[in-house]
């Protein structure tokens, strides 16, 4: 499974999860991306859009300001 990183610090709603929805278009189902973001609400954004695209939400931690979450990419 490859494992792809994508740096959204620094970017406030809605764009951590535009980026996220631009790179899983261009991944293939099973692969994981991680996503790095310091807006808070990415922590409700991104979940919820996995579950409504058929996205796995393998993993949430917070680092100081940083959020990390590790997506699987679903079958499309």
């Amino acid at each position: 499974m490859d494992r792809n990183e994508l740096d959204c610090r620094n970017l406030l709603c809605p764009m951590p999860v535009i980026r996220t929805q631009a790179r899983i278009a261009r991944m293939q189902p099973g692969e994981v991306l991680e996503v790095i973001a310091t807006d808070p609400g990415a922590l409700h954004d991104i979940p919820a859009w996995c579950r409504v695209h058929g996205h796995d939400l393998l993993e949430t931690a917070e680092e100081g300001r940083e959020i990390r979450l590790r997506i699987r990419v679903g079958e499309r």
